[in-house]
This record gives structure tokens, C-alpha cells and sequence, in this order.
């Protein structure tokens, strides 16, 4: 046992050594020819390099297990605490509980007594959630609280699938943090995500992301929307992506785009929400509506937008308005609340308090809802060529 410092953990390294066919307290031990056959030229001695079948183990200061490490097969140097294990089993511990289960085919070790390196073709289980990592490199760091896979990380869980360049995994926390390249998607809603940082909150089942994200939406396998931002949360159980920052959603069907600072985007429901100013962009028709906020239903192709409202056509054509509702099927717009509507060819305009019609063709009718306020056209003639 070895003391790094006043109220530093204490490690202490167990094996369970079976020389070549086995080195017991009432065992003869084996032929020297065996033994020597066995233990590698370029190793000097026996206390450098130890050929076993059992067990290592770390324990901290009040003798509970923070990783155990089993192998049928392996060659160990007690001084640099390193070695080559074959089809090495081991579970890792937190709080004298085993919080994962790892094998390999075959992997290097390193323990310094703080922590624990294993390269190889590496499996990491969470028997409590169901979490496995995959990857060619594993450190356990149990003061930290820390487990990081890396080099080829593969991640699966029966909610989500990612790979990634790494996972850092917090079993306190039950959040695993993925970096560089991250792909990550999920089985129910059926989406893909992509970024460079994703933080996966197994408790509350959200992804969270803080880089530039982009977002894959499918159906029967095939992709019908996609979104992006800046910084977003995915709520895998409601199945709503909230982008926070430069938010963006374009759909296949109805042919849409919409940009805002932030929106909700309902994947159950297929309604994409904003409360902050938002532009609307019929890819087809080349129509644009800003409004300070709005509404898309997916399923019924309609677009609610109130505050503002400012719909322009291909020919310039525009109307404005408290709201507006959009029917993207035929272009059909209402418009309610101080009602103003212009087009160029021929040169008119109309005010009113409320407005419904084509404004793809231009043919809009504006009412008035009482006889004191009449609705108001202006012919505006056309300058001379």
C-alpha cells in the first residue's frame, strides 16, 4: 500500500498468480524447462516479469474495490505495473459497486494505482442503464468519477447509437459527454445529430449540445426534414429539439423554410414553434413571411404568424397585418389586424382590417368589419416610360 499524501486514497494491487500451470501455497513448482519455455528472452528475471492466470486488483484507503481485472492468460511487470492480458474480463467500481463490466480480446494494461489504461478492441457495460462504449482505448479514473473510451468509439443503447472520436462517462452524474465527430441517433424520434460536443443526461433522456448542430429528421428510412443551430436540447422523451441559438428548420414537405433566433420543434406532433421574430421561406412559390413569432403545422401545412406580419410574393407583392394565417396547399392567406396590402402590376393598394385571398396571383379581397371604417383603395398610376 502506498501513501500519496495526507487524505489521498490509498491503492492497494492484488494478483492471483498461477505460474505457467499453476503456483499455489502447496504447489510444486513447475518444470524449469516449462518455465522457461514459457517466460519471454527479454525479460532478466522473475521479479520483473510474472506470467499468470487470476486477477488484478485495486482497492482505495478503506479497502473497497475500484477495478478488478481478470485474464486467463497474461504477462505482468510489477515495477512499471504494466502488462498484456488475453480475453481480460474486469469491472470497474464506484462507491464499492460495480458500475461497469469490460472484456476484450486481447489489451494492454497500465495502473499507477490512480488510475487504469486498457488498449485493445475494448466493450464498457453499464449494467444499470444498458450503455455500451466501444473503442480501442479505456481509462478508468474512479477519483474523478471519470470513464473515458476513446480511438474508434462506438456507443449503443436501446434509445440512442453515436460514434465519435470519444465518451467521457460520469456514472454519479449518469451523463456521458461525446466529442469530435460526433453522430448520434436516435431510435424514437427518429433523428440523427451531428456535432462536435454532445452531452448525453441519461436521467433526465435529453441531448444537449453547445456547438454547431445539425439535425436529420427520417421517415420509412428516408430523410424528410432537417434543422441546425448553434446550441440545442433534444428531449427524447417528449420528442421535442429546442434550438436556443440561430435556429433553423427546413422540411421537404411542405417545401419550408424557417429561420429564428430560437423555435421548438415537436417531432410527434410535426409543429415547429417560435416566440421570437421569424422568417418563412415557401422554397417553391418564393414567398417570405416575417413576423415577430408563428407557428408551423406540419400535417395540416398551415402557418400561424402574429406580430408584424409581412408576407411578400414573386412580383413583390405584399400584405401586412396583426396575423396572418398561411395555407400553404393553394397560398390562400387570411389576414386579421390593421391590414395593408400592395402590389405593383397594376399599381394598387388597399387598407383595411381584415384581408383573405391568393396573394400568389395577386387576388386579395380587403374588408372592413364595421361601416365607419371603410376599406381604403389607392390607384397608383404609373410613371411614363
Amino acid at each position: 500500500m502506498k501513501n500519496a499524501g495526507a487524505g489521498a486514497v490509498l491503492f492497494r494491487l492484488s494478483m492471483t498468480i498461477v505460474l505457467v500451470v499453476g503456483l499455489f501455497a502447496c504447489s510444486s513448482p513447475p518444470p524449469k524447462s516449462q518455465a522457461s519455455k514459457d517466460k519471454p528472452t527479454n525479460q532478466p528475471n522473475d521479479s520483473q516479469l510474472t506470467l499468470f492466470e487470476g486477477s488484478l486488483d485495486a482497492t482505495d484507503e478503506s479497502g473497497r474495490l475500484i477495478w478488478r481485472v481478470n485474464a486467463k492468460k497474461g504477462r505482468y511487470t510489477k515495477e512499471k505495473e504494466i502488462g498484456q492480458l488475453e480475453s481480460p474480463y474486469g469491472e470497474l467500481f464506484q462507491d464499492g459497486k460495480a458500475v461497469y463490466q469490460v472484456t476484450a480480446e486481447k489489451a494492454d494494461i497500465q495502473q499507477n494505482g490512480k488510475q487504469l489504461l486498457l488498449k485493445g478492441k475494448i466493450v464498457a457495460t453499464d449494467p444499470k442503464n444498458g450503455v455500451v462504449l466501444r473503442g480501442n482505448e479505456l481509462e478508468w479514473r474512479p477519483q474523478e468519477d471519470l470513464l473515458i473510451v476513446r480511438n474508434q468509439l462506438n456507443g449503443t443503447h436501446k434509445q440512442l447509437v453515436a460514434v465519435a472520436q470519444e465518451a467521457r462517462a460520469k456514472t454519479r452524474e449518469q451523463k456521458v459527454d461525446f466529442f469530435g465527430g460526433v453522430v448520434a441517433t436516435s431510435v424514437d424520434p427518429p433523428l440523427r445529430v451531428r456535432t462536435e460536443h454532445l452531452t448525453w443526461n441519461l436521467k433526465q433522456q435529453k441531448l444537449i449540445g453547445n456547438k454547431p448542430l445539425q439535425f436529420e429528421r427520417f421517415k420509412n428510412n428516408q430523410i424528410t426534414d432537417r434543422g441546425r443551430g448553434d446550441a440545442a436540447e433534444v428531449d427524447l422523451n417528449t420528442k421535442i429539439v429546442t434550438i436556443t441559438k440561430n435556429a433553423q428548420a427546413e422540411l421537404a414537405q411542405p417545401p419550408i423554410q424557417i429561420a429564428s433566433s430560437s423555435m421548438a420543434w415537436n417531432l410527434n406532433k410535426e409543429i415547429v414553434t417560435t416566440k421570437t421574430p421569424v422568417r418563412v421561406l415557401h422554397r417553391t412559390d418564393n414567398i417570405i413571411v416575417t413576423a415577430n413569432q408563428g407557428e408551423l403545422r406540419i400535417p395540416q401545412e398551415t402557418v400561424y404568424l402574429q406580430g408584424n406580419v409581412n408576407a411578400v410574393g414573386q412580383r413583390r407583392q405584399n400584405i401586412k397585418s396583426d396575423k396572418l394565417t398561411w395555407f400553404l396547399k393553394n397560398q390562400q392567406v387570411e389576414a386579421q389586424g390593421n391590414v395593408f396590402y400592395q402590389q405593383l402590376e397594376p399599381a394598387l393598394s388597399f387598407t383595411g382590417d381584415t384581408a383573405s385571398g391568393n396573394i400568389q396571383q395577386q387576388n386579395i379581397i380587403v374588408r372592413s368589419s364595421n361601416n365607419n371604417n371603410r376599406v381604403i383603395t389607392n390607384i397608383i398610376p404609373q410613371e411614363p416610360q
